[in-house]
């Protein structure tokens, strides 16, 4: 349609691509399966798994830092460890929920342990927190999630975040057969703002059938 502007289409592909990763993460898809339960989903999703090494701020009973801007879901935390009478060591992280960390930390066979290599983790306003109850040190941290797709951009179109004009293509990074079902996405999307009931269904349809 001649009435659609790039930006427009842009942001449709990549709204189309966000919500496709999302169905295949959370099992929302027609398998009803999530990550790593199908070799499809793990060739599906391998290219947004990222292993990144972060720097981690003391707090006392735990651990603090930051979590990556595309950052999208959490996989596991790999951590090393080490007390002034021991070698440092890997550590096995549990992620558990905020609400409990109070009785977690009091319970001696839950709090975190470095005889017996273990700790939690939690994930609270954008930070992630892995527990020492001030026993040991922590010395390396591996943050492993899947990030949110590279964004599509067009070249000439305008990036209505910035206002600025994009100079170069981005493409899809996604497989073809994945890409074809992106675009059915959005497509479904874009029917969907000009109110087009038939266009819309049909793209819904195939979308479903094939995600």
């Amino acid at each position: 349609y001649d009435n659609f502007e790039c930006w427009q289409i842009q942001e449709a592909v990549n709204k189309a691509q966000l919500e496709w990763t999302r169905r295949q993460l959370y099992a929302l898809n027609s398998r009803r399966q999530g990550e790593e339960q199908s070799s499809g989903l793990v060739d599906d999703l391998q290219r947004l798994l990222v292993h990144e090494s972060l720097n981690m701020t003391d707090k006392g009973i735990y651990y603090q830092t930051d979590l990556p801007a595309n950052y999208l879901h959490y996989v596991r935390t790999d951590v090393f460890a080490k007390k002034e009478c021991c070698p440092e060591r890997r550590v096995i992280v549990y992620e558990v929920e905020e609400a409990n960390i109070s009785i977690i930390l009091d319970d001696k066979n839950k709090q975190p342990s470095f005889e017996w290599a273990e700790t939690v983790s939690t994930i609270m306003t954008n930070r992630l927190k892995v527990y020492t109850n001030d026993q040991f040190d922590i010395t390396q941290c591996h943050l492993i999630y899947y990030r949110k797709p590279v964004e599509v951009q067009f070249n000439g179109c305008v990036d209505i975040k910035t206002g600025t004009v994009f100079t170069a293509d981005q493409e899809c990074e996604f497989n073809d057969d994945v890409a074809e079902i992106i675009a059915d996405n959005a497509a479904m999307i874009l029917a969907g703002d000009i109110e087009s009931v038939t266009q819309y269904q049909r793209e819904q349809q195939s979308v479903q059938s094939n995600s």
